[in-house]
């Protein structure tokens, strides 16, 4: 069989089968002893502390919206690190400490998905491979040194992915949506990137 129409046919397997049908969605009984955690830490590594998030008095959201563009040509200015911290509370950043809720929806407010920064060009923070912790809004530096050629290669070769100042890149801890999802967590997971993604871009 052409490995092409095996891998169509994968996924059109994963949409049928992962469907609720009406009046008969699955009845959860969820085992809260075997939830994951929220928060995903590096206790040992060393902390970038990053200044409070400005909430108010910018540009609305209609105008946001309405200049919003992708690019694939940046200016060769050097991103601050307060610009860096606004990015992040913009693309995860909690703004209900009591319930944990974040700029970005998640389904079932589990957000699986994790932040991670290559830096190469941000005042005042050393160059290196960098996790974003939500709760604490600070950086953890697990790597330190040059990785745009890693970055690039990672990203096909793009040469935009090499000249950034900053890359931000996601993974997801997958348990934490299949606690109460199970296998449809998948397509929710998928959402919860692109609600992330998004409001990174709309914030640059």
């Amino acid at each position: 069989m052409n490995r092409r129409v095996l891998k169509e046919e994968i996924g059109d397997r994963f949409q049928q089968e992962t469907k609720y049908k009406r009046g008969h969605l699955p009845a959860w009984r969820l085992d809260w002893a075997s939830k994951t955690d929220t928060y995903k830490r590096y206790p040992t590594a060393p902390k970038v502390l990053l200044e409070p998030s400005e909430e108010t008095g910018r540009a609305s959201l209609w105008e946001v919206m309405k200049h919003r563009r992708s690019v694939r040509h940046f200016t060769d200015k050097t991103v601050t690190k307060s610009e860096l911290s606004q990015l992040l509370w913009a693309a995860q950043g909690i703004t209900n400490p009591e319930s944990g809720f974040r700029t970005a929806p998640s389904a079932g407010a589990l957000y699986p998905m994790e932040t991670y920064l290559v830096v190469n060009s941000i005042e005042q923070i050393d160059p290196g491979v960098y996790h974003y912790a939500v709760d604490m809004h600070e950086l953890e530096q697990l790597r330190a040194g040059d990785f745009r050629s890693h970055v690039k290669q990672s990203a096909l070769d793009q040469e935009m992915a090499y000249h950034a100042s900053v890359v931000f890149i996601w993974t997801a801890i997958f348990a934490r949506s299949k606690w109460k999802y199970t296998q449809r967590a998948y397509r929710y997971i998928y959402l919860d990137a692109w609600h992330i993604a998004q409001r990174r871009m709309s914030f640059t």
